[in-house]
């Protein structure tokens, strides 16, 4: 089995159920194709480096799965056609994984992201929306011309 890592940059402007209807196709791809989902790591609406179907901003997530050639071809050809993919990408990142070990990374994972969850829910009683600000810690001032 080969371990892979796949970004996907899907439409900012795509409300919660959307979005999470394109993802959890893409969660329950992977069993069907006898692959391991690893971590699914959502990064969030991030400003993009260049307009993307004039677009500023994208939602990325991460993807960190174990499996085969036919499930990345599938993964890959499932955004190709949904229109609330901007970009994506697949990188190998292993050869050859030890399936055992993926599967024990796995169950390692989903632990962490249930007990971050249940931090993040009492930590975060008062969150702030405030995402005008540009996502780099720069002002102006700090460059001479």
């Amino acid at each position: 089995m080969r371990r892979y890592e796949t970004i996907v940059i899907a439409d900012p402007d795509l409300n919660d159920e959307d979005r999470g209807g394109l993802f959890t196709r893409v969660k329950d791809l992977i069993p069907q194709y006898k692959g391991i989902l690893i971590e699914f790591d959502e990064w969030g609406d991030k400003r993009l480096a260049y307009d993307i179907k004039k677009k500023g901003r994208g939602y990325y997530v991460r993807i960190d799965f174990g499996g085969d050639g036919d499930l990345v071809a599938e993964m890959e050809r499932q955004f190709r056609i949904d229109e609330r993919v901007m970009k994506y990408m697949t990188v190998l990142l292993e050869r050859d994984s030890d399936i055992e070990q993926l599967q024990e990374q796995s169950s390692v994972e989903q632990e962490v992201e249930t007990e971050s969850d249940d931090d993040f829910k009492e930590d975060n009683d008062s969150s702030d929306d405030n995402d005008d600000n540009d996502d780099d810690d720069f002002d102006d001032d700090d460059f001479d011309d």
